[in-house]
């Protein structure tokens, strides 16, 4: 009985003893540590492709971390990450995601830096994305469709510019062009020279009205400016002037004045439209007595 009990006890610290080392090394292969040793960091890509949950956080390229999330956020990516505190990160510490192979795995390595201020935990670092071997092959492959289409263009260029140089009738046209603008620099040359005195004659005469042009300014300086004056005298008359004339316009528009009565006003339309028949009927009748028997006037002088 005793003997089975002890069995039971050695494979029971046995089986502890494995689940300890397995726990140990699960912990070490994920970075796990009992101890708060460590510090959580977030730190922000613009990009973070090939980057996982528990991928490296190396310092300098030493081991000291991994990834515990990653997420989006507004248009970046934040990583959360782990890192051992004996890394000592300094304000200046610089974090890019770097490939770790070809297949396109990602790790954050970490430049510690040198400033004599700490790292603060709390603030949101920001990363720098290492372009890696895909990135620059798909970069390479589009420079290269680039170039293909730019040496086919040249190719045509190229050729355009043969069959335009091996034109023998263009040849000659470039001959004859030149040939007629030697021809024209010639004469051009020539009169030039045989009309240089009057060219001189000239550029003197130009010289000369200017300063007297200039001299006649400076002389009637004052019966300018008081001819300027007295323009501007008449400019504001010419204002004032207008400006009565509108008044009067308005005024007479809206039958303030007499013109505007007589103009607008109907009762005084009428009155003198009447006025004026009775004004015919009495001429009428006038010329009627003068025709016949004379003006009879009825009078009672007492």
């Amino acid at each position: 009985m005793k003997q089975q009990r002890k069995t039971e006890i050695k494979v029971g610290l046995t089986v502890l003893f494995g689940i300890m080392v397995f726990i140990w090394i699960l912990g070490w292969a994920k970075n796990v540590s009992i101890s708060s040793t460590d510090i959580e960091l977030k730190v922000k890509f613009e990009n973070a492709s090939g980057l996982q949950v528990g991928s490296l956080v190396s310092v300098n390229g030493v081991k000291a971390g991994v990834v515990k999330d990653i997420y989006v956020e507004s248009y970046y990516v934040v990583v959360e990450i782990t890192v051992n505190n004996d890394a000592q990160l300094k304000s200046d510490a610089e974090f890019s995601l770097e490939v770790t192979d070809l297949m396109g795995g990602k790790k954050i390595d970490i430049s510690p830096g040198k400033d004599s201020v700490p790292l603060n935990p709390d603030e949101l670092q920001v990363g720098i994305f290492q372009a890696d071997l895909a990135s620059m092959m798909e970069v390479l492959s589009g420079i290269e469709i680039d170039l293909n289409t730019i040496l086919d263009d040249v190719k045509i260029t190229l050729s355009e510019i043969n069959s335009f140089l091996t034109d023998e009738q263009l040849k000659e046209d470039i001959r004859n062009s030149i040939s007629g603008l030697s021809t024209l620099t010639t004469r051009l040359n020539n009169m030039l020279t045989e009309n240089q005195e009057n060219i001189r004659t000239i550029t003197q005469n130009t010289k000369e009205i200017t300063e007297d042009t200039k001299e006649l300014i400076s002389s009637n300086q004052e019966s300018i400016n008081s001819s300027i004056n007295s323009l501007n005298s008449i400019l504001q008359s010419s204002d004032s002037l207008v400006t009565k004339l509108n008044f009067l316009a308005d005024e007479t528009l809206s039958g303030d004045n007499n013109i505007g009565k007589l103009l607008y006003d109907d009762s005084l339309f009428i009155f003198l439209t009447k006025t004026l028949e009775q004004t015919k009927e009495l001429t009428k009748v006038m010329l009627e007595q003068l025709q016949n028997e004379g003006v009879k006037i009825d009078a009672s002088i007492f």
